[in-house]
């Protein structure tokens, strides 16, 4: 949108016009979640920041001076708030978590009409929570209730639910509307009918057992590309119906009350503090380190890759952002420097799941909160699975590399240029130094650590490396939002899932079953490998973690592996899984940077998928590895 010339004022008889209110409209239309998610990310990391701050600075010279426990309240309120929000941006964007096996693989007008079925599905859920969150309201003002610390009454936070969900509804109406006309009448048709013949069996039977309705329908809803989310809503609420498990005014009390959780709010801050790093400059003064390390050996510019990789890893938490990140600068380089293309994504793709095994790492803090296990022992857990990871990579690319005579670039390099990258590249070093270091030295929680990592990359970006101006402060504040709002409401119901699990004592009766075929530890250590890498080739990495994990844990608890060294054992399972199709987003985002064929790619990944598996066998039978700098916990 053009700044306006008049200060931003509109002339009056420009406002009385159709055109003018046409034009506010479509600016509300486009950016009205924005507006509050960039300044509630903006105002939760301030209020953890403060709150780390206060904790050691004002009070340690004010001594009259209580706990800021304000500050924690007012931000996981705002945190629950946005993250909502952002959902409805990502229902604008479609950016969501889902299985595409089906979709993939039918003609454009069927993948047409299957995204009006995944929008009414998931219209019923947000219309269900968007009512019975309103119901919540109508008992909070007959039985009036007041926050602890900053004595507000409850209404506040929960009219996210009938406002947030009210306006994901709207959001999905206005993408019915286009999509309908896309399709026709015809095709419209066809998918209500469609929607109308899975629905029958919850409204008109009068009794379904809870685990088929609840599998079945999660399995269905899956297949045919709905959100994994919005599907284990979904058959939550079948069950519900079908079974009378819970009241149905559960599902929106759980939709507040399952993220109103500290912990959790590490997740944004995280991924936020990637975000700030990474559009700062970040990952070219990364490269440049690297470059000066491993840039005149054999496959030089792969093993500057791979270092890269581990070293943005540890900021990002994230694969996808990685590969993103780093392939965007090294694939083009690869290819410039006469490497094949297809072994320049396929390194980008498979360095790129080091992301979420070296800390901080997202998928270690959900297995966390799922497993009540401490993310700070997961963090350290997995710092010798990436580096083994990294080194076999860096080992592959270096042989690969010698036997086809690809050479790094013939610069002169010396310890004075060495410490120059070096330097250049501090600010960034730092960020693994402070949340490491905060969490470890006692100073801070992983979630304070989280937040002060957002609050210092945005100091980067904005004032030091000066490569974050306004519109793309906004634009990170956004991304950061939508990305963390889709593994939110994945945790959101999941917890709704896993209830229903629990009364019909899912996990207990597969631990029992298992441990009733074998006792072997190796055997059942085996078993659960190759159930993870099966179910890693077609599910998203933090889907399968909230949902296998309550399953599993009691399985491998029983046979004597910790719930911190299965917490490694899953996510390096899963990391691998960001390098196998059909799901291996780490493969998407390298084949779309370099131009390359996806089958072709995964083709040429094998050999480093068999290294990656080699690693994930040793920690596995091997617990003294991944559990090195803790002990066997």
């Amino acid at each position: 949108m053009e700044p306006n010339t008049n200060c931003g004022v509109l002339p009056l008889e420009a406002m009385d016009s159709p055109s003018a209110f046409k034009n506010i409209w479509g600016w509300l239309n486009e950016n009205f979640e924005k507006v509050f998610l960039v300044s509630g990310l903006l105002t939760i990391i301030f209020l953890i920041t403060f709150q780390t701050l206060y904790r050691y600075i004002i009070v340690h010279f004010v001594s009259s001076a209580g706990a800021a426990v304000w500050t924690e309240e007012l931000a996981r309120y705002i945190f629950i708030w946005i993250s909502y929000l952002a959902l409805s941006v990502a229902i604008k964007k479609r950016s969501s978590i889902r299985i595409d096996i089906i979709y993939d693989r039918i003609p454009v007008r069927w993948q047409n009409a299957s995204w009006v079925v995944v929008d009414i599905f998931f219209l019923i859920l947000t219309l269900t929570i968007c009512w019975y969150g309103w119901t919540q309201i109508e008992r909070l003002m007959e039985f009036p209730q007041h926050t602890t610390a900053l004595g507000i009454p409850y209404i506040i936070p929960y009219l996210v639910l009938p406002l947030g969900f009210g306006l994901m509804a709207l959001r999905l109406l206005q993408n019915l509307r286009g999509q309908t006309q896309l399709c026709g009448p015809l095709d419209t048709a066809i998918a209500v009918a469609f929607v109308g013949a899975i629905i029958a069996p919850a409204v008109l039977a009068e009794y379904i057992e809870p685990l088929p309705a609840l599998f079945g329908y999660f399995g269905i809803l899956c297949v045919i590309g709905v959100p994994i989310a919005i599907s284990l809503g979904l058959s939550t609420l079948a069950t519900v119906i079908c079974a009378e498990t819970l009241p149905i005014e559960y599902l929106a009390q759980t939709a507040f009350t399952s993220i109103d959780s500290f912990p959790i709010m590490a997740i944004p801050f995280f991924i936020a503090a990637g975000t700030f790093m990474g559009a700062g400059g970040l990952s070219q003064r990364l490269l440049a380190l690297a470059d000066e390390m491993l840039g005149g050996l054999y496959g030089g510019m792969a093993l500057v890759t791979v270092a890269t990789c581990m070293f943005f890893g540890a900021i990002s938490g994230s694969g996808p952002a990685t590969v993103a990140a780093i392939g965007a600068l090294t694939i083009p380089a690869m290819v410039q420097r006469g490497y094949d293309k297809y072994f320049a994504a396929a390194i980008v793709a498979s360095a790129g799941a080091i992301g979420v095994l070296i800390p901080p790492s997202n998928p270690f803090v959900v297995y966390g909160i799922s497993a009540q296990v401490s993310i700070g022992d997961l963090f350290i857990a997995g710092i010798v699975p990436g580096i083994l990871v990294g080194l076999v990579l860096m080992t592959y690319a270096y042989l690969y590399a010698k036997a086809r005579n690809w050479r790094g670039e013939a610069r002169k390099r010396t310890v004075a240029s060495l410490m120059a990258a070096v330097w250049e590249a501090k600010w960034a070093l730092m960020v693994p130094v402070i949340v490491l270091g905060g969490i470890y030295g006692g100073i801070m929680t992983p979630t304070e650590a989280a937040a002060v990592a957002a609050f210092y990359g945005l100091i980067v970006g904005v004032f030091v490396y000066r490569e974050i101006d306004a519109r793309k402060f906004a634009a990170c504040c956004v991304e950061s939002c939508e990305t963390s709002a889709t593994i939110i409401v994945l945790m959101a119901m999941a917890t709704l899932f896993g209830n229903i699990m629990t009364l019909e004592d899912v996990p207990g009766t597969i631990a029992r079953a298992i441990l009733g075929f074998t006792e072997s530890k190796i055997v059942i250590l085996l078993l659960i490998n190759v159930l993870l890498l099966i179910v890693g080739t077609f599910m998203e990495a933090l889907a399968a973690i909230v949902i296998l994990t309550p399953i599993l844990l009691p399985v491998v608890v029983g046979v004597g592996v910790s719930p911190l060294h299965f917490g490694v054992i899953i996510v390096t399972n899963l990391a691998i899984g960001f390098i196998t199709p059909p799901v291996g987003v780490n493969l998407f985002v390298a084949s779309s940077i370099s131009k390359t064929k996806i089958e072709y790619l995964a083709r040429t990944v094998l050999p480093m998928l068999g290294l990656m598996i080699l690693v994930l066998l040793i920690v596995t039978y091997i617990p003294e590895v991944p559990l090195f700098f803790i002990g066997n916990k």
